[in-house]
């Protein structure tokens, strides 16, 4: 079928959407119903309270989703890849969004509108079963971070967060760096710390880090003496 540009295309037919298995008649229901919108780094995606058109497939780039919490202080609930979808609520409550996005590098997001989405719920099984399954999946992804930002301590919090960045976006072909350009106040929020502390923490993981390589070329040259000594 045709596809009136790439950005709808990948949400629809890449191998981990959930659209890839609907019906022709199903999908350009879809495309005939979406907007395609593009967004610059630093740009809101949407903000709280903005009344919601459907639910967003993000098509390229990243972004965060996030809320201002008490005394302003901002927390990021969710750091979105290539291929995911968020506003499940959306498809049914016709609400404003309870949280806001901002782009953290140039995106394309698919906007699907709320009223085509819910007609093929209605009508297909097997896509109903596909958008339950990920909404559990979301709301356990929810359950763990909540255990997490509450009860880890501030540098198991932050180890989490450098894990979970190299899990979304992977790694740079180094194989070390992660493929992913986040400003320090981005892993604070992410972490529930202060970027204060959270400078302090990463300065501290990078020490301990150079004095475990210290110790291991130590040894490592230590041993070799001996061998030849031998």
């Amino acid at each position: 079928m045709q596809y009136p540009n790439p950005h709808i295309e990948f949400c629809l037919e890449n191998p981990d959407s959930i659209f890839k298995g609907l019906p022709i008649r199903d999908k350009e229901a879809v495309i005939r119903n979406h907007v395609t919108v593009q967004v610059r780094k630093g740009d809101f995606i949407y903000t709280e309270g903005e009344k919601s058109k459907g639910i967003i497939c993000l098509a390229s780039g990243k972004f965060k989703i996030f809320r201002i919490g008490v005394g302003g202080r901002e927390q990021i609930l969710k750091l979105i890849k290539p291929s995911e979808l968020t506003g499940f609520r959306n498809i049914f409550q016709p609400l404003g969004w309870n949280n806001s996005s901002i782009a953290i590098e140039d995106s394309v997001v698919c906007i699907l509108d709320r009223n085509t989405i819910s007609g093929i719920l209605k009508s297909n099984t097997d896509f109903s079963f596909r958008m339950i399954k990920l909404i559990t999946d979301e709301l356990n992804f929810t359950n763990e971070r909540i255990i997490s930002l509450t009860q880890k301590h501030v540098r198991g919090r932050l180890v989490e967060t450098l894990l979970m960045l190299g899990e979304i976006y992977g790694f740079e072909p180094d194989g070390r760096t992660i493929n992913a350009l986040l400003s320090r106040d981005d892993i604070a929020h992410h972490s529930n710390m202060t970027t204060s502390n959270a400078i302090r923490t990463l300065s501290n993981l990078a020490s301990g880090r150079k004095n475990r390589n210290k110790k291991e070329e130590n040894y490592s040259s230590g041993f070799t003496g001996t061998g030849n000594d031998q």
